[in-house]
């Protein structure tokens, strides 16, 4: 496998522009040559050109190869993000491969975002000849003779055509063999005029292709389908629509096969996906709640409790275009940039507020006020996102991971910025009325 069909690969693979690392790892009947691409390639292109360089092998790579090597857009350091189980009560494992194999896993290979779809529990059907070497002795006979026979008798092509002066068809006649009876009945040679069958010689039994493999599920034997995810597809999105899936490829089955979610990658990410999002509402109403406790102004405190929302808003727009999801990164930059976002709204109601206190109409007390404040707050704003250039500019999968968490955190900031010198004056022009100084009470 290295000599013949690793290399011939990786040589034609090794030419591809945008390879940043290939591995490969060979094995009895199995070679496993893994792609690494800068992050700056697009993996559709790269697509393309690992099938081109696979088209240009192929007259280097035996002829005599099971199958033609294929491809996957798949990380293999990844777990799967959905495993599911396959069991039955009445239907032999063999023939619940078979149907996961030829209905299940192309459907769900099919799904956008879905990158490889793996079966375990090797139940793969298959026709065993344990062969007898001292009988096959007797006959004059070898192994080799054996194989040429077998593979003489099962043959998968055109027989022939019957040629017409009109019309002329092809034989598609299939001498495929998928039973140990029928292989029971093939011909090695003759003895005598006698005809020596394969069953003469060898003992045939219905099998699986891997007796050294299986799979249980709750102490109970079956098949496994394990779906990995193409790097960058949304792992809720794409389980999601598996899941949408699942009763249509229920139907195309026996009844008898019971399909059980093994495993479900997504149930920690929504449950950390909720906790994030309440910490997120949490420090919203926490943030709103100090100012009302220091300010005891109900007019006052509705101007943060309308700016924050704002903000969070228009942060949320920006990420939809820039193509960003919500996630454990970009939830924590909308976290802790609620601090700043109200920390803007606060020095401008601040300063507002003191023109008020000296008995400035609203108006006058919004324009004064957010003009001798509004180069603070864009000083103060371009100071906040100067501590996020580091990881702006960060390289590699470091900074690809961390680059939404700072765009999303300099976007917040920056519209909090634009809000704080547009909306909060406003608001505090029509909310932020005079009030006569009272005696201070307990509070």
């Amino acid at each position: 496998m290295a000599s013949l069909v690793t290399s011939p690969l990786e040589r034609q693979l090794g030419e591809m522009p945008g390879l940043n690392q290939m591995t490969s790892t060979s094995s009895s009947g199995s070679s496993l040559i893994t792609l690494q691409f800068n992050l700056s390639m697009s993996l559709d292109i790269a697509e393309q050109e690992v099938q081109a360089a696979i088209n240009a092998a192929n007259s280097t790579l035996p002829t005599d190869l099971p199958t033609p090597p294929i491809y996957s857009k798949v990380n293999p350091a990844d777990t799967p993000i959905l495993t599911l189980a396959l069991t039955s009560k009445t239907i032999p494992l063999t023939r619940i491969e078979d149907l996961a194999d030829t209905r299940l896993s192309q459907k769900i290979a099919q799904i956008s975002g879905v990158g490889l779809v793996t079966l375990t529990g090797g139940q793969r059907p298959a026709v065993r000849i344990q062969v007898n070497p001292d009988t096959l002795a007797s006959y004059g006979l070898n192994l080799e003779d054996v194989n040429t026979a077998v593979s003489a008798a099962n043959v998968n092509m055109a027989k022939g055509s019957l040629n017409g002066p009109r019309l002329s068809y092809t034989i598609n006649a299939n001498d495929q063999l998928f039973s140990s009876s029928d292989f029971k009945k093939i011909i090695i040679t003759y003895k005598n005029g006698n005809p020596i069958y394969l069953k003469n010689v060898a003992t045939i039994i219905d099998d699986t292709e891997d007796i050294r493999q299986a799979a249980w599920i709750n102490n109970e034997q079956g098949i496994i389908l394990n779906i990995q995810r193409q790097p960058g597809a949304n792992v809720i999105a794409v389980v999601d629509n598996i899941k949408k899936l699942l009763p249509k490829l229920t139907e195309s089955i026996p009844a008898d096969i019971k399909i059980t979610i093994l495993t479900d990658r997504t149930l920690t990410i929504r449950h950390s996906i909720e906790d994030a999002l309440f910490e997120l509402g949490l420090a919203v109403i926490l943030v709103v709640l100090v100012i009302f406790v220091f300010l005891q102004n109900l007019p006052a405190t509705l101007i943060p409790g309308i700016a924050v929302p704002m903000s969070l808003i228009g942060t949320f727009a920006v990420m939809y275009e820039l193509g960003f999801s919500i996630n454990n990164l970009t939830l924590m930059a909308l976290t802790i940039s609620t601090g700043f976002v109200v920390d803007d709204a606060i020095v401008m109601i601040e300063n507002v507020a003191r023109y008020s206190e000296k008995g400035e109409s609203a108006l006058q007390a919004a324009l004064k006020g957010s003009k001798q404040i509004g180069f603070t707050i864009i000083s103060l704003t371009f100071s906040l996102i100067a501590t996020l250039i580091p990881l702006l500019f960060m390289s590699d999968i470091v900074g690809r991971l961390f680059r939404e968490f700072a765009l999303t955190l300099t976007v917040s900031i920056l519209i909090s910025a634009f809000i704080s010198l547009t909306l909060t004056p406003m608001l505090c022009s029509k909310f932020l009325h005079h009030r006569p100084p009272r005696k201070k009470d307990r509070i």
